[in-house]
């Protein structure tokens, strides 16, 4: 397919809950090859429809060698073991600030073909299904971000080359670390 332009931190697209898939069809498979090629072209860890202005419940990752692709996806922690580390996003592009996730998770969903999928995650992939689904729900990492890092990260982000406009509120993450999008 091909590469899409990925929206920036700002376009309220990426603030939107996304709704939730109900045609698995040639459309979803042209959009899970489009976020593939994109998030592939920029060696991003995963990519989810609303970074491409989409407001679907789809995302593509690959990282810690697995890959692949969900469709109306819901995770839960394994434990309540948590992780603290770098963490960055497509749509704000060049920043990493460290953000407590979850260890290990379980993510369901579907495939673009409509078939249960079940993916394992600890480590980088549980931050990654973590990450990608807190998009479906118009969350940003920022928003999990404790109140000084989230408000240095406000300081570089205005300060970046890609951003324009207005600062966009940050919002504190209304959903548990551990309840996943269940």
């Amino acid at each position: 397919m091909t590469v899409q332009p990925i929206r920036l931190f700002g376009d309220p697209v990426l603030r939107t809950p996304a709704v939730e898939v109900v045609d698995f069809d040639k459309e979803l498979q042209n959009l899970v090859k489009d976020l593939w090629d994109t998030m592939e072209s920029q060696s991003g860890a995963g990519l989810a429809a609303p970074q491409l202005g989409v407001g679907l419940r789809v995302f593509t990752y690959h990282c810690d060698g697995a890959a692949g692709h969900l469709v109306n996806p819901t995770w839960v922690a394994t434990d309540e073991e948590t992780q603290n580390g770098e963490e960055g996003c497509l749509s704000i592009p060049g920043l990493y600030w460290d953000c407590v996730r979850a260890k290990n998770v379980v993510a369901r969903g579907w495939n673009m073909h409509g078939e249960p999928v079940q993916v394992e995650g600890s480590g980088l992939l549980a931050r990654c299904l973590q990450h990608e689904t807190d998009h479906l729900d118009g969350v940003l990492f920022l928003d999990r971000l404790d109140a000084e890092t989230r408000k240095a990260a406000m300081r570089e982000i205005r300060q970046a080359d890609w951003f324009e406009g207005a600062v966009p509120t940050v919002k504190q993450n209304p959903h548990s670390l551990f309840g996943g999008a269940v």
